[in-house]
């Protein structure tokens, strides 16, 4: 039987790479692969799971190729387009979460290359880095903000206040460049191009508010089992197609940081973290960000030092740069089902990093 995803994972140099790297951190840290499934963050597998299986049955559905050909008729050059997917993927960040938004984004996106000549790799890199700028905005934009907010003891619109000048920044940063990225010229539609065969989507709606409402009764497993439930009956082509396999590379990538952080080497860095001085601070907390993600980086730091401004804005600004600093960054790479863009990302993301991390620590300073 063939998989789907399968054969991909085969090839996922990414996911090789995170195998080699468990394997040689398991060369100076306990061999405990017991301990190795406690690592990983199953609610962020399971709520991956659902989200997967409820945007596959929206994709399969033919909705996006309805919302796409009335967005190709509405913005008529690449540029229009582009700005709007861009801005439209930071703004549903702000409070669906930044992975959230991808999985709504990146389909619709990828159906825009069947209807009209696009760039889409590009458009997608631009889009795993607005939801990174987007989502940092308030306290349930990012995984990150919300231990931040938890700890940090301020009110919803405190916290989105301390972070509104770094969001506003680098919205404006990223619209600007993403002007100069596109150009102007009108968009060049595919012929013999047939009218969509679409078929209603309550179904996923009302499978997606069924999940969204597990979540926050914190029964994520019943909710992931209950869509899956609603798909075997109503639509088992969407089991069938999802990418089961990028579970399987976020499994990897946990039980790598689990490794890593057990090196002494790094234990103790961290314990030298508290008498950093503000400088010190900010390039630990965004450079650690590069290697372990942000997520990670947030949880180890605030044993060190307290949830204030200089963190949450550095730890955000870890999103950028290299793939591991934010998991949205793989979501969004791994949905685009293109080898070239692992390394295309990375031209636009680490000149993105530098820029955010001279001029955010600029800013911090005025305020």
């Amino acid at each position: 039987m063939n998989i789907p995803g399968l054969q991909a994972l085969t090839r996922d140099r990414f996911f090789h790479l995170l195998l080699i790297i468990g394997a040689g951190l398991s060369l100076f840290v306990p061999f405990t692969p017991h301990a190795w499934p406690a690592a990983i963050d199953w609610r962020t597998i399971i709520t991956l799971s659902g989200l997967m299986m409820l945007t596959k049955g929206v994709e399969l559905s033919g909705y996006f190729d309805v919302l796409g050909r009335k967005m190709v008729r509405r913005f008529a050059t690449e540029r229009r387009l582009s700005l709007f997917m861009v801005f439209s993927a930071a703004v549903l960040s702000t409070f669906l979460t930044n992975d959230v938004a991808l999985f709504i984004v990146v389909p619709l996106t990828l159906t825009l290359r069947k209807l009209c000549e696009i760039p889409v790799t590009r458009l997608i890199i631009f889009e795993a880095l607005a939801v990174n700028a987007g989502s940092l905005l308030t306290p349930i934009g990012n995984p990150q903000n919300i231990l931040l907010w938890g700890r940090s003891g301020l009110s919803f619109a405190a916290f989105t206040w301390q972070m509104a000048p770094l969001a506003l920044v680098m919205m404006l940063s990223l619209l600007a460049v993403c002007w100069f990225a596109f150009p102007d010229k009108k968009l060049q539609y595919h012929s013999g191009t047939t009218g969509p065969q679409w078929q209603p989507v309550w179904s996923c709606l009302a499978l997606y508010i069924v999940f969204l409402v597990a979540l926050e009764m914190k029964v994520e497993l019943a909710g992931v089992l209950l869509v899956a439930a609603g798909f075997l009956v109503l639509s088992r082509r969407v089991l069938v197609s999802v990418d089961w396999t990028l579970l399987l590379v976020f499994m990897a990538m946990f039980i790598d940081v689990y490794l890593l952080i057990q090196l002494p080497a790094l234990q103790n860095v961290l314990h030298g973290v508290s008498g950093l001085s503000q400088p010190g601070l900010w390039l630990t907390a965004i450079g650690l960000s590069q290697f372990i993600s942000n997520v990670p980086s947030t949880i180890l730091l605030l044993n060190y030092v307290p949830p204030d401004t200089l963190l949450a804005w550095a730890v955000n600004i870890g999103g950028f740069g290299l793939l591991p600093g934010s998991l949205a960054n793989l979501i969004a790479l791994r949905m685009a089902n293109d080898r070239r863009i692992w390394w295309r990302f990375h031209l636009w993301s680490v000149p993105m990093l530098m820029w955010a991390a001279a001029i955010g620590f600029g800013l911090f300073l005025l305020i």
